[in-house]
């Protein structure tokens, strides 16, 4: 009924952009209150790490995917370091959260599939924080719907159902909030479609299959439709049909 849990990773995050780059107090840690528990030599290795990341943008965006994972790779523990020193300081929060994601989507495209969703784990309480301190940014919080599926993917490839429907019951709250703001976008809806295919193999509520069925087929109608999600709807449908 679904593509294979690879090909829909890798289309997901090549389709969703980052919610965001860099965040302010990455630039001048020395000046921000967290970063006064910091050694001087944890100071300087933010600073790096922001420029580990800049370089990793680049080189993700030329298609060097390797060698962004490698510039990524090395920000991240300096980042780590900083939002353990102080978890509300949203905006580096927001920074690691957006590394985190980078990383994953580099991950993906060379086909390490694994250690995308040990990012994407890492990552979701991050993208939590952001999407509660900015309820209005619809980027993040499609970004956190948009992890969420895979997640739920990820478990349901493993025949863990119950452990899956958590996580899309959460995408399906997230994605409802966008296609309510804007029914109209495209990303909104196949999120909300996604979401709602992967609820309706993990949850006995007819209501979500017929949803996604109905869904589906306008989207498919009107050309709106991703092409990760359309198998699943051709295969619904037929079954539905049946």
């Amino acid at each position: 009924m679904t593509l294979p849990f690879h090909s829909r990773l890798t289309a997901l995050l090549i389709a969703a952009p980052l919610a965001a780059t860099m965040p302010a107090l990455a630039q001048q840690p020395a000046s921000a209150p967290a970063a006064s528990a910091l050694t001087p030599a944890q100071i300087t290795a933010f600073n790096k790490a922001v420029t580990d990341f800049t370089a990793g943008q680049t080189a993700q965006q030329a298609g060097d995917n390797a060698g962004a994972v490698a510039k990524y790779e090395a920000a991240l523990p300096a980042i780590r370091t900083v939002v353990q020193a102080d978890p509300g300081k949203i905006d580096n929060v927001t920074f690691l959260a957006n590394v985190l994601y980078a990383d994953a989507a580099a991950q993906a495209s060379l086909g390490k599939v694994d250690q995308a969703i040990t990012l994407f784990g890492e990552a979701a309480p991050h993208w939590r924080k952001v999407v509660e301190a900015k309820p209005a940014d619809a980027a993040s919080r499609n970004v956190l719907a948009g992890m969420l599926v895979q997640l739920g993917n990820q478990k349901l490839s493993a025949k863990d159902a119950p452990g899956a429907d958590p996580y899309y019951q959460e995408a399906l709250a997230l994605a409802r909030k966008s296609v309510a703001e804007n029914a109209a976008d495209k990303v909104n809806k196949n999120l909300l479609l996604s979401a709602l295919i992967g609820a309706s193999q993990t949850g006995s509520d007819p209501a979500i299959k017929t949803e996604a069925v109905t869904l589906g087929r306008a989207m498919v109608a009107d050309g709106s439709i991703d092409p990760v999600n359309k198998p699943s709807i051709d295969a619904m449908t037929a079954q539905k049909a049946g």
